[in-house]
């Protein structure tokens, strides 16, 4: 069973920077096309960036410019690095691995908090 672990959130002033981390395992996350999504209080779960395997990107109206998502194949990993970071960038954050309609998978997420 695969298994996808975010990692790297906190907490960080507005204008700051996080690198958020989607390791995977048993499964190649290279294959997939991972997305992180962000769920802030209240609200529903919204899609923040996205990457496919042949590492075409796509990203939310609010985030372009500020966020980059890219891959390590080699790590197993997805990054969301996250510059400017504003207060509305508050949010539990999560990436899934998509390869098929059977095979889907959620992290647990990861808490981002921005706050002066």
């Amino acid at each position: 069973q695969a298994q996808f672990l975010e990692s790297g959130g906190g907490l960080v002033q507005p204008g700051g920077s996080l690198r958020l981390s989607c390791a995977g395992a048993g499964m190649r996350a290279g294959a997939a096309t991972v997305s992180w999504h962000r769920q802030a209080p209240g609200k529903q779960r919204e899609l923040v960036a996205s990457i496919t395997p042949d590492t075409s990107t796509t990203y939310a109206e609010s985030v372009k410019g500020r966020f980059t998502i890219s891959r390590d194949n080699v790590l197993n990993t997805v990054f969301l690095q996250m510059n400017s970071l504003k207060l509305e960038d508050t949010a539990v954050y999560f990436c899934n691995a998509h390869y098929d309609m059977d095979h889907s998978f959620w992290g647990q997420g990861t808490q981002v908090t921005v706050s002066s």
